[in-house]
């Protein structure tokens, strides 16, 4: 290889003196073709680039080997296989290289996955939004169950650097509510965040993050979160900015898919509910990315925690000593336990929806849904009945009108609207002294107490012959008198 000086010289003699390749060969005393190439090539620095060579890069052992560490990296460290255990299943592949020169090979994996980590984790700060990390909060909703709306305290999971969002309905905020909501979002979600971020929630915190002291967990959340393997992160006091992805969804899911509230069967139809929106929601394109929110949380799972095998029970133990009537206190409501009287001390076991009481002898004494799965509120029907009275073409459009039950709104929505007031009329005078869902109940009984005024020949909505009916529920003389 020629040095600078004579590379410019040879450059010189070609482009400033115009000889040709062989005077410039005889002139210099170099080869002919070393002429050449100096004199009519551009000699352009280019990046050295070492290529790694041996049996593990050359043939594909290497990528199965990766793709082994990749998996195992996201298990507890006593479920990941040694060096040892990897060797032998290659050995059972074929592979003829030596320990030693596996060994290699995954302290060379392990370094450059570390150094890409370190060069993602700088990229991730400054996006504020590194993949496998998931804010949590807790919104309020409402639904209607039985004709009556219920309380709805939705657990809210999302993962801002692909926008996606996972919600489960719950009856309170409480820790038993609170873990099995976490649990069940991991599940659908098919894996656990690195890192889970909340605000101060009483489930899960006893003291707040202060000017120099950390944020204290519960004893049940740090087991949970060891469990999972999920580093728990906590806001600052009265900063809800920092988790603005989850404070914003909260919203987002309220606007968008409960309102106006939903008719459902119970939390679990909620909650399937919500899953079925939330999973079309993800075809929607990433605000900032614009790439679909489902490639991006595809893109996320690789950075995801494995699920454990094993299942995390969720409960609260406690003891309690019922009062000389039996009763003891569950969600601030006194429940009658029979023979709780007779033990001084009761064991209760409660689960987010139900509990049981048990004796010290191991009977289970009484076992039922917890006092606020029952809790409900009346829908105001008097005042809505008397707003569409005054507006009677809006009962077929109203936001209350899933609500009414089937027969009832069949029996006003007609098309006449002067019987639909007076059968309005009729239903509101009912309200002062029956509650909605016993007017459903005995509703052919009062509708035939009713009055001939109250609505005119042929305008009932269902043709019925009450003869028939008569007949069928007690047989006539004449057919009693067949055999």
């Amino acid at each position: 290889m020629l040095a600078m000086s004579e590379v410019n010289c040879i450059k010189l003699l070609r482009n400033r003196k115009s000889l040709s390749i062989n005077e410039i060969s005889k002139t210099l005393g170099i080869n002919w073709r070393t002429a050449k190439k100096y004199a009519d090539d551009d000699q352009v620095p280019k990046e050295m680039v070492k290529k790694k060579s041996g049996m593990m890069y050359e043939e594909n052992l290497g990528e199965i080997v990766s793709d082994w560490l990749g998996e195992d990296e996201k298990l507890k460290k006593k479920l990941r296989r040694t060096n040892k255990k990897i060797f032998n299943d290659l050995v059972k592949m074929g592979f003829t290289g030596s320990y030693r020169t596996l060994c290699y090979f995954i302290a060379d994996w392990r370094e450059g996955k570390d150094r890409i980590e370190e060069e993602r984790d700088k990229n991730s700060e400054r996006l504020d939004h590194p993949p496998a990390e998931a804010q949590v909060d807790f919104g309020i909703t409402e639904a209607v169950k039985d004709g009556k709306y219920i309380d709805v305290h939705c657990l809210l999971m999302t993962l801002p650097y692909s926008n996606a969002a996972y919600c489960i309905p719950l009856p309170g905020e409480n820790q038993e509510c609170f873990l099995h909501g976490l649990k069940a979002m991991f599940n659908q979600l098919g894996g656990v965040p690195k890192k889970v971020r909340i605000d101060n929630l009483k489930a899960a915190v006893i003291q707040p993050r202060g000017r120099n002291q950390e944020a204290t967990f519960t004893d049940e959340f740090l087991q949970f979160a060891s469990h999972y393997g999920f580093e728990p992160q906590v806001c600052n006091p009265r900063s809800g900015h920092e988790k603005g992805n989850v404070e914003n969804k909260v919203g987002y899911i309220r606007y968008n898919f409960v309102t106006p509230s939903p008719v459902i069967n119970n939390l679990e139809h909620l909650s399937q509910i919500l899953e079925e929106h939330l999973t079309k929601d993800r075809e929607r394109v990433h605000y900032e990315k614009h790439v679909p929110i489902r490639k991006l949380l595809e893109e996320e799972h690789q950075y995801l925690l494995a699920l454990p095998d094993e299942d995390y029970p969720v409960f609260k133990e406690e003891l309690m000593q019922a009062n000389k009537y039996g009763e003891i206190v569950i969600d601030k409501t006194k429940v009658h336990i029979p023979k709780g009287y007779n033990y001084g001390q009761l064991h209760v076991i409660k689960y987010w929806d139900k509990f049981k009481v048990i004796s010290p002898y191991g009977e289970i004494l009484h076992a039922e849904y917890r006092p606020y799965m029952n809790k409900s509120r009346k829908i105001p029907w008097s005042s809505i009945l008397k707003s569409w009275l005054h507006k009677p073409r809006v009962v077929t459009y109203s936001r209350y009108s899933p609500y009414l039950p089937g027969r009832i709104y069949e029996y006003i929505n007609i098309s006449n609207l002067s019987i639909r007031k007076k059968r309005l009329k009729w239903l509101i005078s009912l309200l002062a002294n029956h509650e909605m869902g016993e007017i459903n109940d005995r509703f052919y009984e009062l509708l035939n107490d009713q009055t001939e005024e109250m609505y005119e020949p042929d305008s009932h909505p269902y043709d019925v012959n009450w003869a028939m009916y008569d007949e069928l529920q007690s047989p006539s003389r004449e057919g009693s008198d067949k055999v």
